[in-house]
């Protein structure tokens, strides 16, 4: 079965971009934190310090952030979502902000206090000690949780360990998907593919699973390239992905969702919109000559994060939600992109340009190089916006270095010793 590539999403609009950079500004803005005030001082609480923690866009959706809250009036500080999308119109505890200035074209704000976020109704339950202690602790002492992430209005994950010496990730989701991502963890353990194991039936949207054996591979990649590892085992673990996958729903992969994310990089980096639209440009020609190749069994998120290993062996496949049909291009795409941004993600990352070729070459003997090689600078330029960081300064420079990353995949920028390079002849 063959399915024609679909036209990657359409950007949004001049004004709709226009609007969210002006979300951007706005909530890394002292003027935010002064709405906020006013807001919770509305509700009884007096703020007497706020910051930005961080702050998601999600081009055409909407921008939120996260603030720190300090109050004279208790030791413990208080963590508040505002944000500019859309909430559910069920949802409880969210308070509706005045538009900023008055201006009618900037857009609602809604605000909720953490954990009460109105997409995630299971957060509380995972959250708080005392009922994830009796909903999953099985008679055992819980001893720590931790947020592992927390994507707003997404998605969270929270780490329980226990008193016996074992942990736990319970995964909140959005309505409706817990019993979906319950299913496809069962799917691949029932066809002997690792994963972790639902430890039991999904409550309040919160799936919890047990902990993968082994460590990632970007610990691998860090320490020396991964040298030991060989690229045909994640070949392999894709071959092994049952046929059962077909039936599950297709799912956008990173370069169909192009524009979007070219937009989100200009939002991040305006200053370099020449070069992000011609970066996109390249791409859309290139996919418009290569071959996406047979639809198959996909991972969906297939890179380093999210694959255990042990004695240089694939021991786990993590984070399985977009698992279903697609192409296989999409999948090793995904894995080279974000494997080439690595040294801009941390510069430790050293041996990770080497790592990029010998992988690369191994993956492009499968695929249609054509399509891997553009498919690969997308994700990587999917990335760039996912640098900014509400607590720093200097991310911009993180920004840039994966900006050219991206386009040192396509030959457009100067060789460099922290860029991947291409292997040549492909």
């Amino acid at each position: 079965m063959r399915l024609q590539p679909p036209s990657p999403r359409a950007a949004p609009t001049r004004d709709v971009t226009h609007r969210e950079t002006q979300h951007l500004g706005f909530l890394e803005s002292p003027a935010a934190s002064a709405s906020l005030t006013a807001a919770l001082d509305s509700q009884g609480i007096t703020a007497s310090d706020v910051q930005l923690e961080t702050i998601q866009h999600r081009p055409g959706a909407g921008v939120t952030g996260i603030y720190r809250v300090s109050s004279a009036a208790s030791p413990e500080e208080l963590y508040v979502g505002m944000t500019t999308e859309v909430v559910p119109a069920e949802a409880e505890g969210v308070t509706l902000l005045p538009l900023p200035g008055g201006d009618p074209t900037f857009g609602a704000l809604a605000l909720w206090h953490h954990p009460f976020d109105p997409a995630l109704p299971g957060l509380p339950l995972a959250t708080d000690p005392g009922s994830v202690a009796r909903t999953w602790g099985l008679g055992r002492q819980l001893v720590a949780l931790e947020t592992v992430s927390y994507r707003p209005l997404r998605r969270a994950v929270i780490a329980a360990d226990f008193s016996d010496g074992s942990r736990l990730y319970l995964k909140v989701l959005r309505g409706g998907q817990a019993s979906e991502l319950d299913a496809r963890h069962r799917l691949l353990l029932d066809a002997g593919v690792q994963a972790p194991r639902p430890v039991r039936e999904p409550i309040a949207d919160v799936v919890g699973l047990e902990q993968g054996e082994g460590v990632s591979l970007a610990e691998y990649f860090l320490a020396d390239g991964a040298s030991a590892v060989d690229p045909q085992d994640f070949i392999s673990l894709l071959d092994r992905l049952p046929a059962e996958v077909m039936t599950l729903p297709a799912r956008d992969a990173w370069t169909d969702r192009l524009p979007a994310y070219a937009s989100a990089a200009v939002s991040a980096l305006p200053e370099d919109e020449s070069r992000i639209r011609r970066l996109e440009a390249e791409i859309l020609a290139g996919l418009e000559v290569s071959d996406r190749g047979p639809v198959v069994p996909t991972h969906g998120d297939f890179y380093e994060a999210n694959v255990l290993m042990h004695q240089a062996q694939i021991s786990c496949l993590l984070d399985v939600d977009s698992l279903g049909p697609g192409h296989r291009v999409d999948d090793l795409a995904c894995f080279l992109g974000h494997l080439a941004v690595l040294p801009a993600v941390d510069q430790r990352y050293v041996y990770a340009p080497a790592a990029f070729t010998r992988f690369a070459q191994a993956f492009a003997a499968t695929v249609d190089p054509t399509g891997l090689r553009v498919r690969s600078a997308s994700v990587a330029l999917s990335l760039v916006a996912g640098a900014r960081d509400a607590r720093r300064s200097g991310w911009q420079a993180q920004a840039e270095h994966r900006l050219r990353c991206a386009e040192a995949l396509l030959g457009l920028t100067a060789a460099e010793a922290d860029l991947p390079q291409w292997p040549a002849g492909l």
